[in-house]
């Protein structure tokens, strides 16, 4: 039968650092900046414990967990590491779509899809020391949601027959597809649950969430029609943030942009491509929207390229209105080797 993995590295950048220094084991651990301004990137599950999660700005996280450990971010070594586990992933399958530095989706043609995965596991495991987490399914949304299930190195398979058992309970937090905004307006009409949103029709979704909603219907039902594609063309790679509490802090706004273009540099370096144009996305308290984009003359891809666009847009379209959500996006894309042929 042919199934589809959603591979899920557990806590990578905090895991990477453990791998590192084992002293850090079993103490909170975070990676992230060091200032209180800077945000968390990740935290291991320890700390986790305490509540602090990715985004979190760190005096909120310190304030959780006096004695949590930062590690600032060493993005180089990261991607170090996610070659070492995905060149091993891969070999799993004749189709693999890595999607970020740290998860990706197979299809894997197998009777025994339980024994595949705990080969896998454990491969990765004692080659690399990474450890990772796999979701079985026959569509790219279960798969993601069943490697998310039983987390950290858990396996988990989700069939058709499984459907009406397992979704109901489950958050609407964990689907695929509803960001902390969707969340946050359902909750205001009484869903939390996938159970509560299975209720409501698909004109009611679509009306209130675009195209959005649409797919929100159909994947609760276990309708996903999306290929795995190794070779996807995207036409940009964007990130944002919706902040748990409004902010005018422009120090800690700085933070979030250097943050969300740390990530987008590190989705480019996977997929071997480059940007011309930069955009720059802030929703104030008002849920008023403003954008401001740049179009350079040479491509980009470095983080810190993407970010020094992405603070000087923030200076020219920032007001000082308390935000919601900030968010970045590069497009104009082309791969970087075809780009440096065209000099030679």
């Amino acid at each position: 039968m042919r199934y589809i993995f959603h591979v899920d590295c557990d806590a990578f950048y905090a895991s990477c650092e453990e791998l590192r220094n084992p002293k850090l084991k079993n103490l909170p651990l975070a990676v992230g900046g060091l200032s209180n301004k800077s945000i968390i990137t990740t935290a291991n599950y320890k700390a986790r414990t305490f509540g602090i999660h990715s985004a979190m700005p760190v005096f909120m996280a310190k304030t959780l967990c006096p004695n949590l450990i930062i590690i600032p971010v060493d993005h180089k070594y990261y991607r170090e590491k996610s070659r070492e586990v995905f060149a091993i992933v891969k070999t799993f399958s004749k189709v693999m779509e890595q999607v970020s530095v740290d998860e990706a989706y197979l299809v894997v043609d197998n009777d025994n899809p339980q024994k595949i995965s705990h080969i896998l596991q454990d491969k990765v495991h004692r080659q690399t020391g990474i450890s990772i987490s796999v979701g079985i399914s026959y569509n790219k949304f279960l798969a993601k949601l069943a490697s998310d299930w039983k987390k950290p190195h858990g396996i988990t398979q989700i069939n058709k027959e499984d459907l009406d058992k397992m979704l109901p309970d489950i958050s609407i937090d964990k689907v695929h597809g509803i960001g902390r905004k969707t969340s946050q307006k359902l909750n205001k009409i009484g869903v939390s649950k996938v159970g509560d949103l299975l209720k409501l029709d698909e004109e009611y979704l679509t009306d209130n969430f675009g195209k959005q909603g649409t797919y929100i219907y159909h994947v609760i039902r276990g309708v996903d029609d999306r290929k795995v594609n190794p070779s996807r063309k995207r036409k940009s790679i964007g990130k944002e943030r919706t902040f748990s509490k409004n902010t005018n802090d422009i120090n800690l706004l700085y933070s979030y942009l250097k943050n969300l273009s740390e990530l987008i540099e590190d989705e480019m370096n996977i997929k071997d491509i480059q940007g011309k144009t930069v955009n720059i996305k802030i929703k104030d308290e008002r849920f008023k929207t403003h954008t401001k984009a740049i179009t350079l003359q040479e491509p980009i891809y470095t983080a810190i390229d993407i970010y020094n666009e992405s603070v000087g847009l923030l200076n020219e379209v920032y007001k000082g209105e308390y935000l919601r959500l900030i968010g970045v996006s590069i497009s104009n894309l082309s791969k970087r080797d075809l780009n440096q042929l065209s000099f030679l």
